[in-house]
């Protein structure tokens, strides 16, 4: 059975060769909104699409990392059930904690990818060699992006951009057959 997914062929192109790819939190992964309990904590919303592309993209061999502006207990308990190792929490400036990881991977901006929504992830996103913004992104962040997705974050934009990943890796298909046996 061929897969459903299309995308354009020139913009696989631009997202062949990525490792690793580094995501926003607030507004990416969630949807922007922050609930606050009545003791003070944060609470916070993931669709689990997106938490299923980001395993995927591990399979792959694409390491997924995440640099936030935010830190929060719900947060991490997330990025740890998904095996996210490369993270970066309350880092206002993100390049050098970008900049930290790919080190850490041996890799190059042109092998990185990233997602982003405001002004604070420009820096991370002007470097990739790919750049994506989930559909609700401030328009700085939109008009840079090489790839606008459908979804809005925190309601499967980061699934779509993960997709989008393992297409242009080659692997979509083979990790489709293998969740249908």
């Amino acid at each position: 059975m061929p897969p459903a997914l299309n995308f354009p062929p020139e913009l696989l192109l631009k997202a062949q060769g990525i490792r690793v790819v580094f995501f926003d939190v607030d507004g990416v992964l969630t949807d922007g909104g922050l609930y606050f309990s009545e003791h003070g904590e944060t609470l916070k919303r993931f669709n689990t699409l997106d938490g299923h592309g980001l395993k995927l993209l591990q399979r792959a061999g694409i390491t997924p990392a995440v640099i936030t502006g935010r830190d929060s207990k719900a947060l991490r308990l997330r990025l740890a059930a998904l095996g996210i190792e490369h993270t970066h929490f309350g880092t206002e400036d993100k390049r050098p904690a970008a900049e930290i990881t790919l080190r850490a991977l041996g890799l190059e901006w042109q092998q990185a990818a990233a997602m982003g929504d405001d002004w604070p992830d420009l820096p991370v996103l002007t470097r990739c060699a790919f750049a994506c913004a989930p559909a609700n992104a401030q328009a700085e962040v939109l008009a840079r992006a090489h790839y606008v997705t459908q979804r809005a974050g925190g309601d499967g934009a980061v699934r779509e951009l993960c997709d989008l990943l393992l297409v242009a890796s080659g692997r979509y298909v083979d990790l489709l057959q293998e969740a249908m046996p």
